[in-house]
């Protein structure tokens, strides 16, 4: 494939925008070259700046389950910004999806639109906090919630080790607040929960992760993180950023049966547009501004814009929830034909799959948390793996740390001509 004009655009961008891009993974640092620009995209594919045709599994980051340029999405975001595209006070479309994801997703009472993921977590956080009375949180290596201070952390080795900052600009003030926990290890959060008995506001995490590839819980992880903080007092968080409307109408809680106490959205709730938001049972909502103590707010939070999106969007996963089916169905179908070509060609591997969310993982061991993960993606057997699929019209995300996500946009011939691909770079690994 010919990139000349991608990479003038990247010399270009990288003149005025720092690293030529407005998110760092977009700048294929990890996986080497030079990124590719995108002109337009419509169903399960992308055309870049030099005329290629790509089928796309990265649909946004999540949030087109239903494929891009999504007519009944586009339609609802033109009718409204003939209206005006932000106010700065309340609207009807903003309650209008409130009532919509309250009734969809279970345990919850009350949602608050912000404008990112990020967003949501930080809040999210602030607001256990403010409810419990205590400072600090737990999170898991690997769970990436956004770029919040409290977010940026790693730890040592020892169990009741604080939090070292993993970017400049992260305090040691803040950091010591963030205790850092292995994902799928129950004994390795109860020895944390000892150690700081009566400090721990919450306890946050993707129930099924997809920031080092996909990892679903260990069977009884989630159920023993419900105990543990049932016993304690401590609220748990799930982060259904990227799972939320995606794995079932309800997100992880529906699917797997674990309520939590603060559930964070984005990605498909916007539809496509910047849109977060968070939800809880009314104890915990109530103590939010205005209402309450914990001061949360956003100039453009809930816009027209973003709610048309959103809204379209819901309704549409609402009123077909066939779609969970069938998406589910078509990852089902290329889970089971990439693992036997890659079988056939004798690659080290292991996928893992949850609903329409998919990675492989290039290795001889199972991935179950960051620290496989990691040591799967450093064999740099991903970084071939990516380039060689690019070449042969398939874009998927350019880092081995993150997860693949279906629309249901896809044909199952899209699906066939990617088996083929990974069959013929297989081949050259």
């Amino acid at each position: 494939m010919i990139y000349k004009r991608s990479s003038e655009l990247f010399a270009s961008a990288q003149k005025v925008i720092p690293g030529g891009v407005n998110s760092p993974v977009r700048a294929f640092k990890a996986v080497g070259g030079d990124p590719i620009f995108i002109k337009k995209a419509e169903g399960p594919y992308l055309y870049d700046e030099d005329g290629n045709k790509l089928i796309d599994y990265i649909n946004s980051w999540g949030p087109l389950i239903l494929g891009h340029a999504h007519k009944p999405v586009i339609d609802a975001v033109i009718a409204i910004a003939k209206k005006g595209t932000s106010f700065g006070t309340p609207t009807e479309i903003e309650t209008k999806i409130a009532e919509l994801a309250v009734k969809m997703v279970p345990n919850i009472d009350k949602i608050r639109m912000v404008n990112s993921g990020t967003e949501a977590t930080m809040s999210a956080v602030r607001l256990a906090r403010g409810f419990t009375g205590k400072e600090k949180i737990i999170k898991f290596a690997g769970c990436y919630h956004g770029h919040s201070d409290s977010f940026l952390i790693q730890a040592g080795s020892g169990a009741v080790t604080f939090g070292t900052p993993n970017s400049p600009g992260v305090t040691q003030g803040t950091a010591k607040d963030t205790l850092l926990a292995k994902y799928n290890d129950l004994d390795n959060v109860k020895k944390l929960v000892e150690a700081n008995k009566g400090e721990i506001s919450c306890i946050i995490l993707e129930p099924v992760a997809g920031n080092m590839g996909c990892i679903p819980p260990n069977e009884g992880f989630l159920e023993g993180l419900r105990k543990i903080c049932d016993e304690t007092g401590i609220l748990i968080i799930f982060d259904e950023v990227m799972t939320g409307f995606r794995l079932a109408p309800g997100g992880v809680q529906e699917r797997m049966g674990v309520n939590a106490d603060i559930v964070c959205f984005g990605k498909v709730i916007g539809g496509g547009l910047p849109v977060g938001a968070f939800a809880a049972r009314n104890e915990i909502m109530d103590y939010l501004a205005p209402i309450g103590p914990v001061y949360q707010a956003g100039t453009l939070s809930g816009n027209p814009l973003a709610m048309a999106a959103g809204l379209a969007m819901l309704k549409e996963l609402d009123s077909n929830r066939e779609i969970f089916e069938s998406i589910d169905k078509k990852t089902a179908y290329l889970h089971e034909r990439m693992e036997k070509v890659l079988l056939q060609n004798n690659i080290d591997f292991s996928i893992n799959r949850v609903g329409s969310m998919i990675s492989v993982h290039f290795g001889k061991e199972p991935v179950t948390d960051f620290a496989s993960a990691a040591e799967s993606a450093n064999l740099g057997t991903f970084n071939k793996f990516f380039h060689g699929m690019l070449e042969n019209g398939v874009y998927i995300a350019p880092s081995a740390f993150e997860t693949w996500f279906i629309s249901d946009a896809l044909s199952y011939d899209d699906l066939d001509k990617t088996i083929e691909a990974v069959d013929k770079v297989s081949k050259t690994l």
